[in-house]
């Protein structure tokens, strides 16, 4: 169960992340989640969105630099430590988180963690095994959407 990210190169001026934001608005995309790491001359925008494959698609035609990361999805129970179990779990397994970034849904009463690691498959099978909701892609692209 993974869940498909865009990675969007962008670089660092004025109008850069409003462009691309405007662009999947334009074509019925919607955002999901995100996460921004920038440097002095340029930065990497990750995004979860409804329609994946259709985001690259508008993305590459209209010039930006873009890539598509297989990462994992996971449901934190939304409260005091819920990320430091599952941290435990992946800890204890020995595997080593690249990234993540999380957002909450209002009646989901989760919070969804978006992470990047070495061996996605053996940290989905370790996680199930210790009983972590491990979301699918369908699953993540409608996450919260009632509150939208």
């Amino acid at each position: 169960m993974k869940v498909r990210q865009i990675s969007v190169f962008l670089e660092n001026k004025s109008g850069r992340l409003a462009a691309v934001t405007r662009l999947l608005g334009e074509n019925g995309i919607n955002i999901r989640a995100l996460s921004i790491a920038d440097t002095t001359d340029f930065g990497i925008l990750r995004l979860i969105v409804n329609e994946p494959e259709k985001a690259y698609d508008v993305m590459k035609r209209e010039g930006f630099t873009v890539s598509v990361t297989d990462v994992i999805a996971v449901a934190v129970h939304d409260r005091p430590g819920g990320l430091a179990e599952v941290l435990a779990i992946l800890e204890a397994a020995g595997m080593n988180i690249e990234y993540l970034y999380a957002f909450t849904g209002k009646s989901a009463g989760d919070a969804l963690v978006i992470f990047r690691v070495e061996d996605p498959d053996g940290a989905v099978d370790v996680l199930t095994r210790n009983g972590v909701r491990v979301l699918a892609n369908g699953e993540v692209r409608g996450y919260g959407a009632e509150r939208v």
